[in-house]
């Protein structure tokens, strides 16, 4: 018989907190450290089954008389942006997207604290420094890599008396992606964007551009993390259907709410 103890994860549950996403509800999480001596195919298998993961750290909602929070992927080859959708892709052609190594870097660090001050000022990442987000983005076990997305220079912009093009800065990085490849699909893990380009819809259109790429990539799902019925601001993922929510039997196919 195979010694699994070596690998499989001691689990522990964090003290309760108010929880952020519904009023007067109290949150806990059951959590375990992912190491390097865990096999890849065991996390691998984790964070297909609603595990969800900050660092290496894998958790899930361990909550009293609560299950609100429900782990959804979206089905790749069944989805077909609706008239929204294709309205918002064409507002962001003029966006590239370019897949990075996880490597923390000034620029993407600043663009995060304007996020997180325009958006999440007294959330708990307020307060992160340069060490917290590099560690954010590079401690991981996992198969994960950053999707940066950046302006492209007007076309029609006018050349300089000389002949050349005016264009000679790097063009503007406004959106970052943080996610895990796994053997089925893409996990979202985390996304921050430049405010002051709001009206673009930047978080729904790294959700629309990571279902293309994992199209491409023959895999058929992206994985949002959790939904939460009655949560204004996780309502978003319900629009990015068809998608399977996970349930006590398994993955099922959601209803239409």
């Amino acid at each position: 018989m195979t010694d699994q103890s070596s690998f499989f994860p001691d689990f522990h549950v964090t003290m309760a907190h108010p929880c952020p996403y519904l009023p007067g509800k109290l949150e806990r999480k059951l959590f375990t450290h992912l190491t390097p001596d865990k096999p890849d195919h065991f996390i691998d298998k984790l964070l297909r089954n609603g595990v969800r993961r900050s660092q290496n750290v894998a958790y899930l909602p361990y909550c009293n008389d609560c299950h609100a929070c429900v782990s959804v992927r979206i089905i790749v080859d069944q989805f077909e942006p609706g008239k929204n959708f294709r309205r918002l892709k064409k507002r962001n052609m003029d966006l590239v997207a370019e897949r990075v190594k996880r490597k923390a870097t000034s620029e993407q660090y600043d663009l995060f604290n304007k996020y997180i001050n325009a958006r999440h000022g007294d959330g708990g990442m307020a307060d992160m420094d340069h060490f917290d987000f590099s560690m954010m983005i590079e401690e991981s076990e996992a198969d994960t890599f950053l999707t940066e997305y950046r302006l492209r220079p007007p076309l029609d912009e006018p050349d300089n008396d000389d002949g050349e093009d005016n264009f000679t800065c790097e063009n503007p990085l406004i959106a970052v992606t943080l996610c895990d490849r796994l053997s089925d699909g893409i996990s979202m893990v985390y996304s921050f964007f430049d405010p002051q380009y709001k009206p673009r819809s930047l978080g729904s259109y790294m959700i629309l551009e990571h279902v293309d790429y994992t199209r491409k990539q023959g895999l058929p799902f992206v994985y949002l993390g959790y939904w939460i019925d009655g949560c204004q601001k996780m309502s978003y993922k319900a629009r990015f259907s068809p998608q399977q929510r996970l349930t006590p039997n398994g993955w099922q196919d959601a209803k239409d709410d």
